[in-house]
């Protein structure tokens, strides 16, 4: 019951394509390339101006600000966050302790 049926494979039929033979091909040697004459360097070389480094000094302090600006928000809101729920715990627990003197 649990066993799986495995289907059958039918015999082709119609024409059936023999197998091409491959022969191996020779491979002839060339003249070898010449060498460069020098090397080209692996990086090219960054100069730095004093147009680049001034921007390069506000671009990093704009992403400075932007960032703390950011996290200062995020922090303000937990503070809010935080403080209201306290404010909530308060309140039911003056309103629980209220109900609780009245019986």
């Amino acid at each position: 019951m649990f066993q799986p049926k495995i289907p059958t494979m039918p015999q082709p039929s119609g024409l059936v394509a023999p197998l091409a033979v491959v022969e191996p091909t020779t491979i002839t040697t060339g003249t070898p390339a010449p060498a460069p004459a020098a090397p080209a360097p692996a990086r090219p070389v960054v100069q730095l101006t004093p147009g680049t480094a001034v921007a390069l000094v506000g671009a990093g302090t704009a992403v400075v600000l932007v960032v703390g600006t950011v996290l200062v928000s995020l922090l303000l809101a937990v503070a809010v966050t935080s403080a209201s729920v306290a404010v909530c715990a308060v309140v039911l627990r003056s309103l629980i302790a209220s109900d609780a003197k009245r019986r």
